[in-house]
């Protein structure tokens, strides 16, 4: 059976959803949360797996075909292939993703490769052991390297995300590059965003996504523009030869708003139509107050009416001009 046609005001499709399943997360990036860390919500506050399972199914039956599960790190949340395997089966869903820091991924890739995990994004800002640790501070890559080379062996199709901070990874950049030389993989590399519990690290965002295409396109002077998928965040381009290619996010910059075809819902069940937004319908306190289907349904399709336009409008709506500051790890990476 076909999907149902869902658009917002803009007459943008909106048949994407990237759903957080925790905010707990076992590493401490420097561009997702202080060094302290955050204060986690109770177990209480969270979607269950049960909500879960009910707001993706009200979802898939408006027109949404594709979810992401996202965290914090969803392998911290108990039992997430039990999770998985129910959104996997919803009618509708044809497509879910899984975006990991790849610290405790490894022991569950056959049974991902099993339900037919259509890709899988690994958090991955440094090749090199040191920075990794500065920039995580945790000693693991040797884990998630083991998870990409294993992702890789499996045949999952994988994209690794690194976001590109000045003064901590500028030096990662080519290297990361050279991955796609003989692994069919895609490297996007991502601007920094104030999304780390403190707001912006800079006064001004140098590592732009112009800069960052700049920088490679020095190194690599026969770099390629290649299509981009559509709906794409990245502009994607290929070094001649090599297997893999990579992409480059303007997530600051904003530039993709106008095809952006995404919605979010935050482990606690906060629905933002924009990443920028700070949240605009609680979809976790109608499901508890007792709303029937039919009325969230109504609620949702309010809230995708009044999307905004593009992420600096999402970003001037906030409630009293709070500034953007909340961590990635509550929001949904």
């Amino acid at each position: 059976m076909k999907s149902p046609q869902l658009y917002d005001n803009h007459n943008r499709p909106l048949n994407y959803l990237r759903l957080s399943v925790t905010d707990r997360c076992n590493l401490r990036c420097f561009y997702c949360m202080p060094e302290e860390g955050i204060r986690y919500l109770p177990k209480k506050e969270l979607l269950s797996f049960e909500e879960i399972e009910r707001l993706v199914t009200l979802l898939a039956g408006m027109g949404i075909t594709k979810v992401r599960l996202t965290g914090g790190e969803p392998f911290v949340r108990t039992d997430l292939m039990k999770l998985i395997r129910k959104i996997s089966a919803v009618p509708g869903i044809t497509c879910l993703h899984l975006t990991t820091n790849g610290v405790l991924t490894a022991p569950y890739i056959s049974d991902l490769k099993a339900l037919g995990i259509a890709s899988v994004n690994l958090s991955l800002d440094t090749l090199n052991r040191e920075r990794f640790k500065q920039i995580t501070l945790r000693d693991a890559f040797d884990s998630v390297m083991n998870t990409l080379e294993l992702l890789i062996e499996n045949q999952i199709p994988v994209k690794i995300n690194a976001v590109v901070m000045d003064g901590k990874n500028i030096d990662d950049i080519l290297p990361l590059v050279e991955l796609t030389k003989h692994r069919d993989i895609s490297v996007r590399f991502i601007e920094e965003m104030p999304f780390n519990g403190e707001g912006a690290h800079y006064p001004v965002l140098t590592w732009t996504h112009r800069k960052i295409l700049s920088y490679i396109t020095e190194a690599y002077p026969t770099l390629q523009k290649i299509n981009d998928p559509d709906n794409s965040t990245a502009s994607n381009y290929k070094v001649p030869g090599y297997h893999g290619d990579i992409g480059i996010i303007a997530a600051f910059s904003r530039t993709f708003c106008g095809t952006c075809n995404r919605i979010r819902v935050t482990a606690q069940g906060i629905l933002k139509t924009c990443l920028y937004d700070d949240g605009v319908l609680n979809i976790r306190d109608l499901m508890r107050t007792g709303c029937s289907d039919d009325q969230i349904e109504q609620k949702l399709m309010h809230a995708f009416a009044h999307r905004p336009k593009n992420g600096f409008e999402a970003e001037q709506q906030r409630t009293a001009n709070t500034p953007v500051h909340e961590s990635m790890s509550t929001i949904g990476g």
